[in-house]
């Protein structure tokens, strides 16, 4: 089994400056400090420190890395980071920022912070936080530091200065795709009769893991269940299997959805599988720079309100990125619970949309698509557009 080097770093200059600066005078902000690891990632142009991948967990605290943004005055950018990080200072990863500082745990690191932030003379009457992703003694700190000055969620800004790709983070994506859907297909030809849902899961990290992909989550449904959860249900002639899988290139998220079939598809099948990949394909076909990012939504709720499945049928359309249902945010409550803030909004090009439609038919089971495109100027591009089909498993 071959094995590939995973990538630590975009092979891209830093973000866009200018961009952050515009979005921050739109909500005030005079600094951001970022806490989430998807923008600290994003903030320090691709890095990522490899012993916290995993877990933030560290002795009775956690990793808390900072990045700090000062708008109009990249060049004063702090980053906040690990003692073992040093050797990354120190051969010149952080070229792009103004310091880096090291600090223990969260505690010593928001601390660290506030001394960055009072030392730099520069305003700091609204600062932006990511109120998500930042432990409450690390806010409680902030706010009792600046009692005059206003704590604000930066989560929308921060959210908007992801939502346009770089050609390097599209490629990654493209990596990302290429290797779920690919596992996914090989798990179909590796699978036997006997074989649980664990051990479809199981084959399923192994493939990715193979093809330099890290492996996050795979919801399997076998048979006419409609539960996805790993259990040890059996393969059995005449299942339907789906595989919606997970996985990531240096952070970034392939998400696709694939049918397998222990048999031969019969009309009924078919005509369940043409139906979601139609709700597909229209909707698809809508995808393109200028276009309301609502209208897509629109198009797939058409197709699926005048069908026989409508009553069964999940659909939705949703950014990625570093992060599952990131802007453009489009539905609300399908299946998350978060407000359709880009619905009114035209897609942009470079901005990387999921779409996905599901049937749960009662007596056939969990039967769904899963497709990642990129919109463009003149339409889309798919990634990872193989197997979208019944794909033959491989003892039947």
């Amino acid at each position: 089994m071959a094995v590939v080097d995973h990538p630590r770093t975009l092979a891209s200059p830093s973000f866009d400056a200018a961009r952050l600066d515009a979005l921050m005078e739109r909500q005030g902000f005079d600094v951001i400090v970022a806490t989430s690891r998807h923008n600290v990632q994003y903030l320090l142009g691709g890095y990522r420190f490899f012993c916290f991948e995993s877990t933030e967990a560290m002795g009775v605290n956690c990793f808390l890395p900072i990045v700090i943004y000062w708008k109009g005055r990249s060049e004063r950018s702090a980053y906040v980071g690990s003692g073992m990080e040093k050797l990354e200072c120190d051969r010149g990863t952080f070229h792009d920022l103004g310091c880096f500082v090291e600090a223990g745990d969260s505690k010593q690191a928001i601390e660290r912070a506030i001394d960055l932030l009072r030392q730099s003379g520069l305003p700091a009457r609204r600062i932006g936080i990511e109120a998500s992703f930042i432990p409450s003694e690390a806010k409680d700190a902030l706010v009792e530091a600046f009692p005059q000055g206003e704590i604000l969620n930066a989560h929308r800004t921060l959210e908007l200065l992801r939502a346009v790709k770089t050609s390097a983070e599209i490629d990654l994506l493209r990596r990302a795709s290429d290797g779920v859907v690919e596992s996914i297909l090989a798990v179909f030809s590796e699978a036997r009769e006997g074989m649980t849902k664990h051990q479809l899961i199981e084959l399923a990290r192994r493939e990715q893991f193979s093809r330099g992909v890290d492996f996050k989550f795979c919801q399997a449904s076998m048979g006419a269940s409609l539960d996805r959860t790993p259990t040890d249900q059996i393969l059995s002639a005449g299942d339907v299997v789906s595989l919606d899988c997970v996985g990531q290139v240096a952070g970034y998220i392939g998400d696709i959805c694939r049918m397998g079939l222990a048999g031969e598809p019969d009309a009924e099948l078919q005509d369940i599988l043409g139906f979601v990949d139609q709700v597909q394909k229209v909707v698809r076909g809508k995808v393109c720079a200028g276009v309301i990012g609502g209208d897509l939504i629109t198009a797939g709720d058409v197709v699926v309100r005048s069908s026989p499945y409508a009553r069964t049928t999940d659909f939705t359309v949703h950014g990625l990125g570093l992060v599952s249902h990131e802007s453009p945010r489009l539905a609300h409550g399908r299946p998350l619970p978060y407000p359709p803030s880009d619905a009114e909004l035209p897609i942009e090009a470079g901005m990387v949309l999921s779409i996905e439609t599901a049937v749960k038919h009662p007596a056939r089971g969990f039967i769904k698509l899963e497709d990642t495109v990129v919109a463009t100027e003149l339409g889309n591009v798919a990634l990872g557009d193989i197997g979208r089909g019944w794909n033959r498993i491989h003892d039947w």
